[in-house]
């Protein structure tokens, strides 16, 4: 502004009315009551605004927010209102002049109004924001990362580059660790920074008591300055390490319960109660129920999944005394279990309804709301498009429920509007038709559909992403050659490695397993394709681990298949087969279905090695006699079916597939045939499985 003064003198003298100073502008917002109040003055001054005002529009529209009992329709009706295009257009001005702290504010707000990712303002935040990323201190990329979570892009190069970056900081919090003399560990420490290095141990499973003795004492002479999100996340940061002081926990709870007596926004207090719930002693008084009863009817499914989830470990805690207090909680557990069920009947908003399901998840939902909610989305689903598509399917997958007409209705859309879905998004859409074990009605038009769009993608899209979509197409029996020459080929095989090293330890885990199940899968029903089978290794490792024990379901089939078999020594428990599935009992039938014990007389085919021979888990790898067979014997528990309906699911349905190619005739044993009443009897779980093994009744 002084440059601009010496500049241009004249300028400044005969404009001078013109309010250069962002401070006039800021104050006037500040005193707004309302959203058209902010939007007039957006209008009036949308000449002049600068990038630090556009923020402060966007930082009040979102304050409003507060005061409003209906959180979805407030945000629907900022979004649609003419002058917020106004204030789009002038943030994609603006861009380039914000700071780094105001760029990702900005984008992390219209996120929040349900912009959607592929919005050209969005796309331009996101953007800019990367060209900015090594220069981002941790708080803003904190937030950053945050938002592409929000895009689901977990699996992007981008969030692949913010893993990096993260890695960096966390090794320099690592290197302190280990050092006894640190300033970072002193009482220097502000208490954001407090904040950050609990989450970076959380994050590391830091198991140092010293450490995380100073941060907490760091934490607990800040405790008074933060604010409610803040203190949840100390609160879980702490109890996830295991710390055990009383003295900062009997301080938090005093804090927590004095914000929720004050409180009156749903959001804050679902927050507070999430965090009193995770206390020592979560136990929650009268005014906190009070609390909790008088804002049930406002909030949306978020935060009551929030508070039922926090007033059943309230429960749970005090199971043993049954008194008054424990029958409040119940009766409040039916009152949230109503309101819920009570907005997804007056939902008539598909994509508002997709951004209160995109957290859920827990027992209280599963058991009290889902139904509720794929009826909701049934009654909704006219409004599926290419912008809410990817966000159905994720939930579909979250949740395990079968409803084929409404992945049929997904797989409808994306066929129809493949070019306007994000390629990112591909992979989350497949995964429900994957785990679920469902071949949709257009089932080969919309697969490939959906290869055929990604393949002018496949050198660019993020390894990760494209060894999970692998495996779900594999699962589905869908081998796309171009993909999978892409997936097994050296480059791209160190480029994965090389992304590996800065992820945490269970999402490189759950890729390299992928990876191994996916090149399984590829040699068994692909050998056409020639390629090779290259974790034996890696196998070898994760099961050398396992020893394995069997559940009480499981002891009682293996103490009556001995029975029917003929001694012990006709049963093989815990048995790996080639290329490494583990089945619960294997046993061999001769050609007139007599069983074959097993002995020195059977030889090692030499198809893979031997295990460490402390397991008891055995590889299969034997030569059997003409017009034998060998049986492999699964029990399969809940986890194996669809919620909803004994639908077998993928990964179970798969194993099957493999066992078969294998020689094995499979038997599997449903958990809810083997605990029917049918089967409540001895003598009728053993006719069951005579009949199994051996095609026949005993009379």
């Amino acid at each position: 502004m002084l440059r601009l003064r010496a500049i241009c003198p004249f300028s400044w003298r005969v404009f001078k009315f013109r309010p250069f100073s962002c401070e006039p502008l800021i104050s006037q917002m500040n005193k707004c009551t309302d959203e058209e109040q902010v939007f007039d003055l957006i209008e009036k001054n949308k000449a002049i605004l600068s990038e630090k005002q556009v923020e402060y529009a966007f930082n009040i529209l979102w304050q409003f927010r507060k005061r409003k009992t209906n959180l979805l329709k407030y945000v629907e009706c900022i979004r649609d209102h003419p002058q917020f295009l106004t204030l789009h257009n002038l943030t994609t001005s603006k861009m380039k002049f914000m700071n780094d702290g105001t760029l990702v504010n900005v984008l992390y707000i219209t996120q929040r109004f349900a912009i959607e990712a592929c919005d050209p303002l969005v796309e331009a935040l996101v953007a800019e924001a990367w060209r900015r990323l090594e220069r981002f201190d941790i708080n803003v990329l904190s937030k950053f990362s945050s938002c592409l979570a929000h895009q689901h892009l977990y699996f992007s190069p981008l969030m692949g580059k913010i893993a990096d970056i993260v890695k960096r900081n966390l090794d320099t919090i690592q290197d302190l660790r280990l050092k006894s003399a640190i300033l970072l560990m002193s009482d220097e420490l502000t208490s954001q920074q407090a904040l950050q290095v609990l989450g970076a141990m959380e994050e590391m499973e830091s198991r140092s008591s010293r450490l995380i003795e100073k941060i907490a004492s760091v934490l607990l002479k800040h405790l008074d300055n933060y604010k409610p999100v803040e203190l949840l996340k100390i609160t879980r940061g702490l109890v996830f390490l295991h710390f055990h002081r009383k003295e900062l926990f009997v301080k938090l709870r005093e804090l927590l319960l004095s914000y929720l007596k004050t409180s009156v926004i749903p959001s804050e207090i679902s927050i507070l109660v999430c965090a009193i719930s995770m206390l020592p002693s979560p136990h929650l008084d009268e005014v906190g129920i009070s609390q909790i009863e008088a804002v049930s009817p406002h909030c949306d499914l978020s935060d009551l999944n929030g508070l039922a989830t926090s007033v059943l470990r309230w429960i749970q805690s005090d199971h043993m005394y049954l008194d008054s207090t424990t029958v409040k909680q119940l009766k409040l557990l039916q009152r949230l279990d109503h309101y819920g069920h009570q907005r997804l009947q007056k939902c008539n908003n598909l994509n508002l309804l997709c951004q209160e399901l995109k957290s859920l998840k827990g027992d209280w939902f599963a058991e009290s709301l889902l139904e509720e909610t794929v009826a909701t989305l049934h009654r909704l689903m006219d409004e599926i498009n290419y912008i809410n598509v990817a966000g159905i399917a994720s939930f579909v997958s979250r949740t395990n429920y079968l409803s084929t007409s409404l992945l049929d209705k997904i797989a409808s859309v994306v066929v129809q509007q493949i070019e306007k879905i994000h390629p990112f998004a591909i992979s989350a859409i497949i995964l429900p038709f994957s785990t679920l074990n469902y071949d949709p009605s257009q089932r080969d038009k919309f697969f490939g559909t959906c290869i055929q769009y990604l393949h002018s993608y496949l050198s660019i899209l993020d390894p990760l992403m494209l060894v999970f979509l692998g495996f779900s197409l594999a699962t589905l029996e869908y081998f796309p050659e171009d993909l999978l020459k892409t997936i097994f080929n050296i480059k791209f095989l160190a480029k994965m490695d090389s992304q590996l090293e800065f992820v945490c330890s269970s999402l490189n885990t759950r890729v390299q397993f992928r990876l191994m199940e996916l090149n399984r899968a590829v040699c068994l029903e692909c050998p056409e394709y020639q390629i090779p089978w290259f974790h034996d290794r890696f196998c070898q490792q994760q099961y050398s681990k396992d020893i394995g024990s069997m559940n009480g379901a499981q002891q009682e089939i293996y103490k009556m298949l001995t029975e029917i078999l003929g001694g012990i020594n006709c049963v093989k428990t815990s048995v790996l087969t080639p290329y490494y599935h583990k089945i619960d009992f294997e046993c061999i039938l001769d050609k007139r279905k007599k069983p074959l014990p097993y002995g020195s007389h059977f030889r090692t085919s030499g198809i893979l090695p031997e295990v460490h021979r402390e397991s008891n888990t055995q590889i299969v790898g034997l030569s059997l006699p003409p017009g034998a067979e060998r049986i492999a014997l699964e029990f399969l528990d809940s986890k194996a079916f669809c919620r909803n309906i004994p639908h077998l699911k993928g990964k179970s349905a798969t194993k099957k597939r493999h066992l078969e190619i294998l020689g094995y005739r499979v038997i599997q044993i449903p958990h809810f045939e083997w605990n029917s009443m049918a089967l409540s009897t001895k003598g009728a779980r053993i006719d069951y499985l005579r009949d199994r093994v051996f095609g026949e009744s005993k009379s």
